[in-house]
């Protein structure tokens, strides 16, 4: 990786660190770049889950006011999101190469739909929250379990589906609900980046590019600091189509190469 290239990973550590504190989609700034630079798929995708985990941290730790009082509800929660993330790694270590290569296009574009539609999921979420349950129930769990999954394989705007989720299953406002939703992709994040620093240490499969995860560490911890902080003063039709944008690229460096 030339200077260039590390100062380009860093630069989209920060961003994805901010938008995932406050959106949940940084991954289409992060994975995109490391495929830039030269890596392959799989391991810009290892790579990226293992460098923003920081970055989940700082954002959850940001929100902590907003978290008061969903202990309960977040240790019943992050068990759907744990076991979610475990399958979900699972499948992308073992599923061929060429399943990941046709999968992920398809993902990114589902993400790009799912940023560009969250105004209106949010305002038909609020429709909804009237009849929303205290924890959730069963519906919610399945749905953040599948969540997790998705997570754990690729996670780009798995904070979008999350937030898609929790708002409209729970009774409670959009802040606190946002505040859950990264505590769970923390948990995410960190159980499949678990399960890839294991596989990398414990086999001859090395799926981590350490220094693109050092540099995507450093940038996502400031940018999650920053975006708890300042994130919410953004204009978010300029952010949400940023980040459409960096999709776009993505599909078409990933299907035309």
């Amino acid at each position: 990786m030339t200077p260039w290239e590390a100062v380009a990973v860093l630069a989209a550590g920060i961003a994805a660190g901010g938008i995932n504190a406050v959106v949940g989609s940084g991954s289409l700034i992060t994975f995109p770049t490391m495929v830039a630079v030269g890596l392959p798929p799989i391991v810009a995708n290892v790579s990226n889950n293992v460098g923003l985990v920081p970055g989940s941290l700082t954002g959850a730790i940001g929100y902590r006011a907003e978290l008061e009082g969903q202990r309960g509800r977040l240790v019943r929660l992050g068990v759907a999101s744990t076991v979610g993330a475990l399958v979900g790694s699972v499948l992308l270590l073992f599923l061929p190469a060429e399943t990941f290569d046709v999968v992920v296009p398809v993902l990114i574009g589902l993400a790009c739909v799912l940023v560009v539609f969250q105004p209106r999921l949010n305002r038909w979420l609020a429709a909804r929250r009237e009849h929303a349950r205290p924890h959730g129930g069963p519906l919610l769990w399945i749905g953040v379990l599948a969540a997790g999954v998705y997570g754990g394989y690729f996670g780009a705007a798995q904070g979008v589906l999350l937030i898609g989720l929790l708002g409209s299953f729970l009774d409670d406002g959009l802040q606190r609900v946002n505040a859950a939703k990264n505590v769970l992709s923390l948990l995410v994040n960190g159980t499949a980046a678990l399960l890839f620093i294991g596989v990398s240490l414990l086999s001859a499969r090395n799926v981590v590019d350490w220094g693109a995860v050092a540099l995507v560490a450093v940038g996502a911890s400031i940018g999650g600091f920053l975006g708890a902080k300042v994130g919410r003063r953004l204009p978010a039709p300029v952010l949400r189509g940023f980040i459409v944008c960096i999709g776009v690229v993505a599909i078409v460096k990933l299907v035309y190469g």
